[in-house]
């Protein structure tokens, strides 16, 4: 590039910042082929590396006046455009999943009809827990729900550990009564 060239690529930065619409036209005709051949090595793909170009030269039209001549417009372009490009690789690979890994991917959910048992045990649970005198039933809920320690619940009842872990057991035993008589064999589906 002739030293010319470069300083009217100033020139055409500096008209650009104050909105010529002919000088984006001069400098897009001067380096978009430069833009996009740069942008194509990087991200492989002529489509991207297209949208690229476009992406470029809008940061160009709106950020002209922020050019601070510090290196060459050309210069500029190119780390725009590597800046676009490698952020471009980051969301594709990001959003590509390729098929093979996809269907290596094992599904752990549920099939609907276990989903479905699930519900209606955690139903049948619910209810049968209401069966419980009120201290078994704050014991479970302590023990099973709120994940606490036979030391925690008898601290936070009042109660030795000992008699903690006798309604507990009494608890579990009558639990497991109701559920039986409600038609629920131990074991979830």
């Amino acid at each position: 590039m002739s030293a010319t060239q470069a300083a009217s690529d100033d020139v055409l930065i500096a008209r650009i910042a104050q909105g010529d619409r002919l000088a984006m036209q001069v400098l897009y005709g001067r380096h978009h082929v430069r833009v996009y051949r740069f942008g194509l090595r990087l991200v492989r793909d002529e489509q991207v590396a297209e949208d690229l170009i476009s992406e470029v030269f809008l940061d160009v039209w709106r950020q002209a006046g922020k050019f601070e001549g510090r290196s060459a417009v050309s210069t500029w372009l190119l780390a725009i455009t590597r800046f676009k490009a490698l952020s471009s690789l980051r969301r594709r690979k990001d959003a590509e999943l390729d098929d093979e890994a996809a269907n290596a991917i094992e599904d752990t959910s549920d099939d609907p009809e276990t989903v479905v048992q699930k519900k209606d045990t955690g139903d049948t649970l619910r209810k049968c827990l209401t069966g419980l005198s009120a201290e078994h039933r704050e014991i479970v809920d302590l023990v099973y729900y709120h994940e606490k320690s036979v030391e925690d619940v008898a601290e936070i009842v009042g109660i030795p550990e000992n008699t903690v872990k006798t309604r507990l057991f009494y608890a579990r035993k009558k639990l497991a009564e109701l559920l039986k008589a409600a038609g629920v064999e131990r074991g979830w589906p």
